[in-house]
C-alpha cells in the first residue's frame, strides 16, 4: 500500500500563512488516517524550533519527537499553492505533509529531495494541476 493516497492531494490552493498550511497538512494526515489530533500541535511545535522549508519551494512539515505517539501509521499528504505561500522568508509551491514512525521521516525526505532535486521541478509539477501525476512520483516510496 502506498503511503501517499490520491484523497491526500490537495490542489490549487490559495496563499495562506504557513501556519494555516501547517494546520491543514496536519487535518489531512488525521482524516486520512496516519496520526491522532494532538499530532497537528506537534507540527506547529517542530515549525516553531526548526523551519521544515527546505528550499526549491518544497516544505515538509512533521511532528516533533515527542508527539510520534500520535503516528498511527506513516503516510503524506500533499498540498499546492499555485501562487507559492511565505515559508519562513521564502517561497513554497509544494507541502508535503508527514507522519512517520521510528525514522521513516528521514527516507520519506530523501526521496522527496531526490525526485524533486530543482526548484523548477517543483513549478513544473505544481502547474500540472495533477492529483495522479503527485501520486504517480510519491506512490511506494516506503517500499
Amino acid at each position: 500500500m502506498s503511503i501517499l493516497e490520491l484523497s491526500g492531494i490537495t490542489l490549487g490552493l490559495a496563499a495562506e500563512p504557513y501556519q494555516d498550511a501547517i494546520r491543514r497538512c496536519g487535518r489531512a494526515l488525521v482524516d486520512g488516517g496516519y496520526a491522532k489530533e494532538r499530532y497537528i500541535e506537534g507540527m506547529l511545535a517542530r515549525e516553531e524550533s526548526f523551519s521544515t522549508a527546505i528550499g526549491n519551494y518544497i516544505a515538509i512539515p512533521h511532528g516533533e519527537r515527542q508527539y510520534k505517539e500520535d503516528i498511527i501509521k506513516t503516510g503524506i499528504v500533499a498540498l499546492t499553492y499555485p501562487d507559492g505561500i511565505e515559508w519562513n522568508g521564502g517561497a513554497v509551491f509544494l507541502v508535503i505533509g508527514i507522519a512517520a514512525n521510528g525514522d521513516e521521516h528521514l527516507d520519506i525526505i530523501k526521496n522527496i529531495v531526490d525526485k524533486l532535486e530543482e526548484g523548477d521541478d517543483v513549478k513544473a509539477l505544481v502547474a500540472k494541476n495533477s492529483k495522479q501525476a503527485i501520486y504517480d512520483l510519491f506512490r511506494g516510496e516506503s517500499e
